[in-house]
């Protein structure tokens, strides 16, 4: 399958920019296309030129992975997510392994909010103490 994409090329031909042109499509920089791949998210076909093929799903998963990404996920953590994908659901997060990443996300998040309250407290007492003190004088 070839999706064809504006602008005026398809992701699917057989070019050498076909990095250049999913990324486009995808909103991601060539260097995040080629990251991506070699972290098994992307698993473009090949030509039998050698040259990447890319289809409307590794648009879908490139976009995934930037959106799990801009959540504070790594790229491991994203991989339930692209395999909820492969196995033909229309949702990424649908998937006991995504939900599971999620609440593993969530846990993380949570103890960060913990670890900044303890350090806004902190912060907040010296503050008072140094404001008293120079009251004082």
């Amino acid at each position: 399958m070839t999706l064809t994409l504006g602008g005026g090329f398809s992701v699917g031909e057989r070019r050498r920019d076909a990095d250049r042109d999913l990324a486009a499509a995808a909103g991601v920089t060539v260097k995040a296309v080629r990251y991506y791949e070699g972290q098994g998210l992307l698993k473009p076909r090949r030509a039998a030129n050698g040259y990447r093929v890319y289809d409307a799903e590794d648009v879908v998963i490139v976009r995934e992975v930037k959106a799990l990404l801009s959540l504070g996920l790594t790229a491991e953590q994203t991989y339930p997510f692209i395999e909820c994908l492969r196995a033909g659901n229309d949702r990424a997060d649908v998937c006991p392994a995504s939900l599971t990443a999620y609440r593993i996300r969530i846990a993380e998040v949570e103890q960060r909010i913990d670890e900044l309250t303890a350090l806004r407290e902190r912060l907040t007492g010296l503050l008072t103490d140094a404001e008293s003190w120079r009251t004082n004088e």
